[in-house]
């Protein structure tokens, strides 16, 4: 079984800095692992449209590189064969969405643990990608892979926050981040994430996790954003969204070519601009 680069981190007590994709192109992990910054990617299938089979190939994609791991964010209502299938594929953490209460995580870690005496799991051997198809399944090193997977939920909910507590005492919980779009919305000020009642519940998270010693994460549009998180002592964040990039570049193309006065040329597109500025 292939080492979890960010269950190692969290044992060693380390920073981990991921990134998220939203694409389901393979190469896009690729590049990101070419690049040598980040530890694990986080593909967001919340957000996403997936197959299995490209589960596999973004499995195949981490895979490539030795220190890279990969986290899926898994929604609600398909937690368990979403979880249990990228765990199979190669993607070894998992991040679940909208959870409530304690049962509710209790519920997810069960997914993902294996069903052992002691582990308490509902997940079983399976003939995929991640154990070689016939060569590792249900193997002790399979097992142990299973209790290494990185466990996170998304504290996004009113009730979460209220039941914050209970639900950083459940054992095998690793890791939470506040979601302040969803929780805005739960608690009546939809779009008004960083309303600061929104804000002072994300702090509250974050102190409380550290109390409690389950890892705070932070997401980020950029690094530059980090230093308060570090001065609260998070130490574990995920940056970015490869379309969020893409939209930027554009915009950022849009300013440039107001200022050149190409704009008024054509805005459907670079081909339109360019050929009335050649025949112009």
């Amino acid at each position: 079984m292939r080492p979890n680069r960010l269950r190692q981190l969290l044992d060693e007590g380390k920073p981990s800095l991921g990134t998220h994709v939203i694409c389901p192109w393979p190469g896009m992990i690729e590049l990101i692992g070419l690049s040598g910054v980040f530890d694990y990617v986080e593909y967001v299938g919340e957000y996403s449209s997936f197959s299995l089979e490209q589960l596999d190939n973004i499995g195949r994609a981490i895979d490539l590189f030795p220190n890279l791991s990969g986290m899926m964010k898994v929604e609600e209502q398909t937690r368990g064969f979403i979880a249990q299938r990228a765990i199979d594929s190669g993607i070894q953490n998992v991040l679940f969405t909208d959870v409530r209460t304690a049962d509710d995580v209790r519920e997810c870690i069960r997914y993902v643990r294996p069903e052992t005496p002691e582990a308490g799991g509902v997940h079983g051997a399976g003939m995929r990608r991640s154990v070689g198809y016939v060569l590792e399944g249900g193997s002790p090193a399979w097992v142990e892979a299973m209790n290494q997977v990185v466990v996170a939920v998304m504290i996004e909910k009113k009730a979460a926050m209220e039941n914050l507590d209970e639900i950083l005492a459940v054992p095998g919980l690793d890791m939470v981040q506040f979601g302040p779009s969803d929780y805005s919305i739960s608690v009546g000020k939809p779009g008004r994430g960083g309303d600061p009642d929104i804000r002072e519940a994300q702090n509250t998270m974050i102190k409380k996790a550290l109390a409690a010693g389950v890892h705070p994460r932070v997401e980020l549009g950029s690094f530059e954003q980090a230093q308060p998180f570090l001065d609260m002592g998070v130490r574990h964040f995920c940056v970015g969204w490869d379309i969020g990039t893409i939209f930027r570049w554009c915009r950022q193309q849009g300013e440039i070519i107001e200022k050149l006065g190409l704009r008024q040329m054509g805005s459907s597109g670079a081909g339109e601009i360019g050929y009335t500025a050649a025949r112009g």
